[in-house]
């Protein structure tokens, strides 16, 4: 038995006309016709009384009636609980974030909620390769990546460039200072994620030291943001690196944010996405982006 059966032999139940269930059914009256003849033939029962003015319904045909209507039903429910789906998928963007964006991510949230706001935003922080793979999959539709890794199947669209703020204890003789020379830290342990979980960061630090002449002496690794606002600030003196947008949503009474002396060391982010024309929802991503790159002035 198909569904469309089932169709034809409702409207011929609730019709009592063969003409009209065709013309209810927006088809010719010989396929209804049809198709009621082949249901009969595979249940091996008569489900109509035909005579030539009359139609009506056999024993067999009111035993069916109730269990053919919930069939309909139940298809109906299907194709509406789908169609919800599709509605969902097509309506919310699902974005894999890394830390640190920070006011970005406020500004980001804002101009979607203005030029799309219809859309409805999903974020979802994890590691960078979960991220990449979850985009990869189709799960996610973009993720905000830090560094150009070359990632299979992938384009990274380059975004912004945010540079690093030196994070150091308010009450050290550098916290007086507009600009810090990277040169003056090296007396400091710097606390910083391990290589393996922000390599960019790791190396553009590193290299920065390098440029300044030193070695950076390695203090006890980088771990939440508080956890490292609070170390930096109290006990042993230290510094570490936020990013500017970040930093500008990070409290520290015991700890201030000092700029590098220019040429500042910087990381790039970019939106990893599936190659091939974007979607709407997007498209908006790429344009909030676009507009939050551009308000941010400098920031590039």
């Amino acid at each position: 038995m198909e569904l469309r059966q089932a169709h034809y032999f409702v409207a011929v139940a609730e019709e009592l006309h063969f003409g009209r269930a065709a013309e209810r059914l927006h088809i010719v009256q010989p396929t209804v016709s049809q198709q009621i003849r082949r249901l009969e033939r595979e249940f091996g029962l008569a489900l109509f009384d035909r005579t030539t003015r009359t139609v009506t319904l056999t024993a067999a045909g009111r035993a069916f009636l109730p269990r053919a209507r919930a069939l309909v039903r139940a298809e109906r429910a299907a194709v509406d609980a789908m169609n919800a789906l599709r509605g969902d998928a097509e309506t919310t963007l699902r974005v894999g974030t890394n830390i640190g964006l920070g006011s970005r991510l406020d500004a980001l949230l804002s101009v979607l909620g203005e030029r799309a706001p219809g859309l409805s935003v999903e974020l979802h922080g994890a590691p960078a390769d979960l991220r990449l793979r979850r985009v990869r999959e189709g799960v996610w539709d973009a993720a905000f990546i830090r560094g150009a890794e070359h990632s299979p199947e992938l384009e990274h669209l380059p975004l912004w460039s945010d540079e690093l703020l030196v994070a150091l204890p308010a009450a050290h003789p550098l916290a007086a200072r507009d600009e810090i020379d990277a040169a003056d830290l090296a007396g400091l342990p710097l606390r910083i994620t391990p290589r393996q979980d922000n390599p960019h960061l790791y190396d553009t630090v590193v290299e920065a030291c390098r440029a300044a002449g030193f070695d950076p002496t390695l203090g006890p690794a980088f771990s939440h943001d508080q956890d490292a606002l609070a170390a930096v600030g109290s006990g042993r003196p230290s510094w570490t690196v936020f990013y500017a947008a970040q930093a500008a949503v990070e409290p520290g009474a015991r700890v201030v944010f000092r700029p590098f002396v220019a040429p500042a060391p910087s990381v790039r982010t970019y939106l990893a996405v599936l190659p091939g024309p974007p979607s709407r929802r997007l498209t908006a991503l790429l344009d909030a982006c676009r507009r939050v790159d551009t308000s941010a002035g400098r920031a590039r």
